[in-house]
């Protein structure tokens, strides 16, 4: 059965990435962290964030947020979140079990929240009977592949430092947000007061590697031992480091997620207009999310691995990857026009 579209988990490792791990592979190196290879990844996060930012490799996803979440807050706090959060709703409660808080959700629409929608959840501060506020997190691009702009993380930023919150952004797919919206990564991330991030690189061409990037010095101390105590610190940094380098030399982070977003919005006009084929929601990055007839997606399953996210809805997922090609894409349409 053919998973092309089921996740962009299910893609290969770009040539180029498997090649710097291959040359990374020779010889002998210091150990968790103290080798050339992860200075120069740090590096490359320098020159996108600026100097001041501190940087830790991670070999997983969910580590990464938790361990993000378990540096910034205390068990009494809540964590403000959008419905669809994944760390909320596909994380098997990591953050309930690692952290111990409680995580709130908060009614999206097309997977966001907005800063007016985070203000209604800020009525109990203060009181001993509640849990208290403490992080609002993003998920950028969001679950159902659409975008937060500038303008609506400033906005919701403003309202949560200004209520004593922080920020969170997972960014397991940043770089087909900052292709979507067109501009640096860290004008929407550090500039706009973001406190820390989840930076991915797994879901666009990379063998197994995540970081967090850390803007705000408060949560620097202790931070890498911290990673330690969560299960984070990978001994031989070196081959997470050299996925980093191979990925943002000459732009490859951002030509993968273009390539990504571009299949997503082919396969979006190719089904536009098909009667039984309804968006759920805008394709902004490289997912698409469309209504479907039970019996439509059952058949089609018999094609492909797809999941179904919303079986209320019967809303289903579709994703496109840095490797996945424009021919796949048309059969993949036509295959869905058949259903008709």
């Amino acid at each position: 059965m053919d998973c092309t579209f089921a996740s962009d988990n299910t893609s290969g490792v770009h040539p180029k990435v498997m090649e710097a791990l291959n040359k990374a592979n020779v010889g002998a190196a210091e150990p968790y962290g103290d080798d050339p290879w992860t200075a120069e990844a740090e590096g490359c996060f320098k020159a996108l964030f600026g100097d001041d930012v501190d940087v830790f490799l991670v070999p997983l996803g969910t580590g990464a947020n938790v361990l993000g979440f378990n540096r910034m807050i205390r068990s009494w706090h809540s964590i403000l979140c959008s419905d669809m959060a994944h760390t909320h709703t596909s994380e098997s409660g990591a953050v309930e079990a690692v952290v111990g808080c409680k995580m709130t959700p908060i009614p999206s629409v097309h997977g966001k929240i907005s800063a007016g929608a985070l203000s209604a959840y800020l009525t109990d501060m203060g009181s001993p009977h509640h849990s208290q506020p403490g992080l609002v997190a993003l998920t950028q691009s969001t679950e159902v592949a659409t975008v937060y702009t500038p303008e609506e993380i400033k906005a919701i930023v403003d309202v949560a430092h200004a209520n004593g919150l922080f920020v969170h952004m997972d960014g397991a797919r940043i770089a087909n947000a900052a292709v979507a919206l067109g501009c640096d990564v860290r004008s929407f991330t550090k500039d706009l007061g973001v406190d820390m991030m989840s930076f991915g690189g797994t879901k666009n061409g990379m063998m197994m590697a995540e970081s967090v990037v850390v803007f705000n010095k408060d949560f620097v101390r202790d931070f890498v031992t911290l990673r330690k105590q969560n299960l984070q610190l990978a001994s031989k940094m070196r081959f997470l480091a050299a996925q980093y380098i191979a990925y943002f030399k000459d732009g490859l982070w951002l030509e993968n997620a273009r390539h990504a977003n571009n299949m997503a919005r082919l396969l979006a006009d190719l089904i536009s207009g098909m009667p039984h084929v309804e968006l759920a929601h805008p394709v902004e990055s490289n997912g698409v999310f469309v209504n479907m007839k039970p019996e439509h997606i059952a058949a089609l399953q018999r094609q492909y691995m797809f999941h179904e996210v919303e079986p209320s809805a019967h809303t289903v997922r579709w994703m496109l990857s840095f490797n996945t090609s424009e021919e796949q894409v048309r059969a993949f349409a036509k295959a869905i026009g058949a259903l008709a």
